[in-house]
């Protein structure tokens, strides 16, 4: 019987891979994880953790602006950089001080470093070797950067949420998630903000009146949108200040340039080659319903796998692995209905189909929605308005598709996602008595299709 240093090595002390490790190590598995960053991964330190903690920065000023409408005088407020830096760093160093304990608490070996693997049941970090009856990797992603004259000058979100100097002027280069929410915290930090994109419309993927009705208000609130756009050179003119030149032919000086045009797996100086592990044509790791790549021993999981890119989807392939691995049991993980946020200004939230989806999958639905001003902005004064959508299958009434854009999409969607996961319909919907006066209630008191459509 072969004797082995681990029976479950982890690479990546991400999401998932921690799930996973201290999920192993509570079941008596004898388990170690390597990270060569940061324990959390990028949801703790350069994702979604300190992207909200900056969200709700950048919100401030526009919640001062509106105090006067309520009765409060504010005079004379300013904004310091460094301290909304300095303490986003401070609540990132102990939320790492929270994994490191949850790992050790666990009985997970943590070694930090990059773990190469050197063949199905080996891996090395630094100079020494483990040997591993099974390994799991869950590197993640990295940020990709266009390939143009001066990109060494550009930064990604590795790199934004440390800045020593809060920019004057910025340039936001992509059209997804991560480019709308930047551009939204920029500009709620006083920056004057430019976004550009290459395609007609950012956020490709959403339903469509959600991205036009986004677009309205993010330029309503002041960010510079550019689409059929790019960037064809970089130059470093002094300290903080750039040269950018467009397809366009157009120039403009920035103090910041931030790419925000995807993301890659991190399967970089691996040791993928040394296995049979093998990668699709964008270099993500293919695995099987049960989180198994070509190499038998070997699993993964996250984005590495180039699935959907969210922390509890992560979360839950952990779990799900574990369950699979040490309990014997199939993995049942349903990926349909998985809702999900953008912390854009105003926030987006979704869960199911979009209408275009709905309709390419050959259903016939019935399209309600709502927009409105939220009735905090009636004294207030702000112009930013509220949008609601439902898409129902009309042959049996289900709701298969939510999408909002306002103020606490996120909270509210959540609720609205058990719902669909249980097959809600349309008629349980105006059964059931609102919330008032919220904005949440409009989702149960739509009653007249704006469409039918299929």
């Amino acid at each position: 019987m072969t004797t082995f240093d681990f029976d479950l090595f982890v690479i990546g002390a991400g999401s998932g891979g921690v799930r996973a490790s201290r999920m192993a190590a509570q079941k008596g598995v004898k388990v170690a994880v390597a990270e060569d960053r940061y324990l959390g991964g990028t949801c703790v330190n350069v994702g979604c953790v300190p992207k909200k903690l900056y969200v709700y920065g950048s919100h401030i000023k526009e919640e001062l602006e509106s105090a006067a409408g309520y009765g409060w005088n504010i005079d004379g407020y300013r904004f310091n950089w460094p301290t909304l830096r300095d303490n986003k760093t401070k609540e990132i160093t102990r939320l790492n001080g929270i994994y490191e304990n949850l790992l050790s608490n666990a009985g997970v070996y943590y070694i930090s470093g990059r773990a190469k693997i050197i063949d199905p049941h080996t891996v090395s970090v630094g100079s020494k070797v483990y040997s591993a009856e099974r390994i799991l990797i869950a590197t993640g992603g990295w940020p990709v950067i266009p390939d143009i004259t001066g990109k060494e000058h550009i930064i990604t979100s590795n790199e934004v949420f440390d800045l020593d100097v809060l920019p004057k002027k910025a340039l936001v280069i992509g059209g997804g998630y991560i480019a709308i929410e930047f551009a939204g915290i920029f500009n709620g930090l006083g920056v004057d903000t430019k976004l550009i994109y290459r395609g007609p419309l950012f956020l490709r993927g959403f339903d469509n009146e959600v991205r036009e009705f986004v677009r309205n208000e993010v330029a309503q609130k002041g960010v510079s949108l550019n689409f059929d756009t790019n960037i064809t050179e970089l130059k470093k003119l002094a300290d903080n200040e750039f040269e950018v030149t467009f397809t366009n032919g157009e120039t403009d000086i920035f103090n910041c340039v931030l790419a925000a045009t995807g993301r890659k797996a991190n399967v970089d100086n691996l040791g993928i080659e040394n296995t049979q592990v093998e990668l699709n044509q964008r270099g993500e790791i293919i695995v099987n319903d049960q989180f198994q790549t070509a190499e038998p021993s070997i699993y993964a999981l996250g984005d590495v796998t180039g699935g959907m890119a969210l922390t509890p989807v992560a979360l839950a392939e952990g779990m799900s692995l574990v369950k699979q691995l040490y309990e014997d049991q199939v993995n049942t993980l349903d990926y349909d209905n998985i809702a999900t946020a953008v912390f854009s200004q105003p926030n987006i939230a979704t869960v199911g189909l979009s209408e275009e989806q709905a309709l390419e999958k050959g259903y016939g639905i019935d399209v309600f929605t709502s927009t409105f001003k939220h009735m905090k902005h009636s004294l207030g004064g702000s112009p930013e308005r509220t949008f609601m959508k439902l898409v129902v299958d009309r042959s049996t009434d289900r709701i298969i598709g939510c999408h909002m854009v306002g103020s606490d999409a996120g909270e509210i969607i959540q609720g609205i996602a058990i719902a669909m996961k249980a097959g809600v319909t349309k008629a349980q919907f105006d059964q059931t008595i609102g919330i008032h006066p919220t904005a949440a209630e409009e989702f149960v008191t739509m009653r007249e299709v704006t469409r039918s459509v299929g």
